[in-house]
């Protein structure tokens, strides 16, 4: 699954050891939907190495693809959205990436005669005749 909204809170990261080592998380929120009325709110987290290497930024907008998974702990069940790759949305990344240019319709077309304003319909003599209707 996949959203795209800006990161509204980091939340302290989590450390400690388990059977396998040492572990860390952090959780962050994040606010999509940012076209509706009333935005969305989601908390996710992000685990280990990832962390560092996704540098997630208070108030910077992601796209964040993740997994929900649910686990059970002394009789109660909880959901887990683990995210596995945070990156900028594309059309941010791309405005970042390639300076604004702009477009050549006419390129490869062979060249277009010039408009002139002898190519521009007469005036009319009565201004009311002039009207569609």
């Amino acid at each position: 699954m996949e959203v795209t909204g800006r990161i509204i809170a980091v939340l302290p990261l989590q450390s400690g050891t388990s059977a396998r080592g040492e572990w860390k998380k952090q959780d962050y929120v994040i606010e999509h939907s940012l076209d509706q009325q009333y935005p969305k709110k989601m908390s996710f987290n992000v685990w280990g190495d990832n962390i560092e290497k996704f540098n997630i930024q208070q108030g910077q907008e992601y796209t964040v693809s993740f997994d929900i998974d649910c686990r059970e702990y002394n009789g109660r069940w909880y959901n887990d959205i683990r995210a596995w790759r945070v990156s900028a949305p594309q059309n941010v990344a791309a405005a970042v990436q390639q300076p604004t240019q702009s477009p050549n319709f006419g390129a490869g077309l062979g060249s277009a005669p010039a408009y002139t304003a002898a190519d521009a319909p007469a005036p009319a003599a009565d201004s009311a005749s002039d009207l569609p209707f």
